[in-house]
Formats: structure tokens, sequence, C-alpha cells
């Protein structure tokens, strides 16, 4: 899976927007998993994951502070 864009993002829900975020920290522990039992083969999905939670909460964050 590729990185998240930016344009998919903020064309999200806040819903979705969690969702999203809890679906990547799912697959974030999963991999911490596989990296920790020798399994994982694509180590820079860890990164990956990583970057697009903080992508979603950071253009979430940018949303909030707009409605306020």
């Amino acid at each position: 899976m590729a990185q998240m864009k930016v344009s998919d993002i903020r064309a999200m829900s806040p819903d979705q927007m969690e969702d999203a975020v809890l679906n990547l920290k799912k697959e974030r522990f999963n991999l911490r998993f596989q990296r920790a039992t020798g399994q994982l083969e694509n180590t820079s999905r860890l990164k990956e994951t990583r970057r697009d939670i903080a992508r979603i909460k950071t253009i979430a964050a940018e949303q909030r502070a707009k409605k306020k």
C-alpha cells in the first residue's frame, strides 16, 4: 500500500479520519510484531504507516482549527 495522498485525506470526514488512524495503528502494531519475530519483509512500511498517521492527524487538526 502506498502513502496516503493529502487530497484523499482532505476529502475524508472526521469520522473517516478517525477510522483510518485506528486501522493504521493496528497495522503498525502488526508490523512491529512481524519485525520482532523476523517475519517483516518490507521494513519501510513501518515508516510509511507512522507518517500516514501523522499526516491524517495534522490535517484533522487543521480542519478543527478552521472551524473555530
